[in-house]
């Protein structure tokens, strides 16, 4: 996995609202950088999370279960902007992914889709999110042993 900076983003990738967050782990950054009405969609999710207030819940959970993620890679076109990541989280094991994020008209995220792999981490990436979030954005999101 790459060297993680300050910023958590190599060269390839411009620090903004979404990668600052991750760093500051700060579910708070998260909602500034949300439209009202944000639709999450992730691979670790059975079902879209909708809603600047759950989707900050969810985003500020995940952030604290990353021991260490990097933004490596970026490309953005108009309002849509895709990131690739690497990542490690429990006991050091890897995540890669990436993160499409489309904007609205004034400049917030209107829609973020999370892609995590392998399969075997994505699913205990789920199972955790849904641990430690309890019942506040509905269980039935998460994966479950």
């Amino acid at each position: 996995m790459s060297d993680i900076t300050r910023t958590n983003t190599t060269d390839e990738v411009e620090a903004q609202p979404w990668t600052k967050a991750f760093a500051a782990k700060d579910a708070e950054a998260f909602a500034a950088a949300f439209a009202e009405d944000v639709v999450l969609e992730a691979s670790a999710l059975r079902s879209p999370v909708v809603g600047r207030e759950n989707v900050k819940q969810v985003m500020g959970a995940a952030s604290g279960i990353y021991e260490a993620l990097v933004f490596t890679y970026e490309i953005s076109d108009g309002s849509r902007t895709c990131i690739e990541w690497e990542a490690k989280a429990f006991g050091g094991k890897e995540l890669r992914g990436s993160t499409i994020l489309t904007a609205d008209d004034e400049g917030r995220i209107a829609r973020a889709v999370i892609q995590h792999r392998p399969l075997d981490n994505l699913l205990a990436f789920s199972e955790e999110l849904g641990n430690r979030l309890g019942h506040a954005v509905g269980r039935e999101h998460f994966h479950q042993a």
